[in-house]
């Protein structure tokens, strides 16, 4: 698993975010948008999901991009070009349900842009209407902005600071277009609070909205348990069942809960990662 090249997309603010090609032909061959991979970056290292951003079948290549906040994350971000990670296996979870719904709205906060680019490309060439809504704390914490305004039909942007586009959340913006027009679809990735009260607003809408989960994940297979989340008061797993659930079924307070068990651990961990 060669990392044929390597970026860093954004750093500011403590914030790093890094992009990944890789070498991996028969990932690339079957990956579809939605998907992820399981990566470690070493032989002793934990296993990690990581969204499969873009896929090339004809190179054999895949890209990945992440925020370099945990102890495996910082260690990709150490590796360079003509590295190779220790394995890398998928493509895993299912894929987006893509076909033409009409109007649709792309809502992507943070690293979760990336994410939504490939959902994005697909949807687009299916014959949908494509707004697209991005979120980031800062200009400087902005990705992908070019990719996505190629592919949307209208892209709107928030900052928190007001440093680019409007001052604000992307439930701002959402609500603005909700107010003025009808939509068939809504699909938002990013942090749980962004993806929680976006789901919040579009359901007294009555519009469909997914959303694809950051769920604690070991195994990425279904046999670990780590990343269960109640869909509809019924357990439901991340890798297998997902990671793409309906919004408006999720329960949200549960999720941020079971995502917050480790944050003391892995801070003290990071602690540690910076001093080698």
């Amino acid at each position: 698993m060669k990392i044929l090249k390597k970026n860093i997309l954004a750093h500011a603010e403590g914030i790093k975010i890094t992009s990944m090609v890789v070498n991996s032909p028969h990932i690339a061959r079957k990956a579809r948008p939605g998907q992820f991979v399981i990566v470690m970056a070493d032989e002793k290292g934990e296993r990690i999901p990581l969204t499969i951003v873009d896929a090339d079948n004809n190179k054999g290549k895949v890209t990945l991009v992440f925020q370099e906040l945990g102890l495996t994350t910082q260690l990709l971000g150490k590796l360079k070009e003509g590295d190779s990670l220790h394995t890398m296996a998928g493509p895993l979870g299912n894929a987006t349900d893509i076909k033409t719904y009409g109007k649709v709205i792309l809502i992507g906060g943070g690293v979760g842009i990336a994410e939504v680019y490939p959902v994005a490309k697909s949807l687009k060439k299916a014959g949908n209407e494509i707004t697209t809504i991005l979120g980031a704390r800062t200009k400087a914490l902005l990705i992908l902005e070019r990719d996505l305004d190629r592919i949307s039909d209208k892209l709107l942007i928030a900052t928190n600071d007001g440093s680019y586009g409007e001052k604000g959340f992307t439930t701002d913006l959402l609500k603005d277009l909700l107010c003025h027009d009808k939509y068939d679809l809504i699909y938002a990735v990013g942090p749980i609070p962004m993806m929680r009260e976006v789901s919040k607003v579009s359901k007294g809408y009555g519009i469909k909205t997914m959303v694809s989960l950051n769920a604690l994940m070991v195994d990425g297979t279904g046999m670990c348990g780590c990343c269960r989340v109640t869909v509809d008061k019924k357990i439901r797993f991340s890798c297998v069942d997902g990671p793409e659930f309906d919004g408006h079924l999720i329960d949200w307070q549960e999720l941020e809960r079971r995502n917050k068990i480790y944050c003391e651990k892995e801070g003290h961990i990071c602690k540690l990662m910076d001093k080698i």
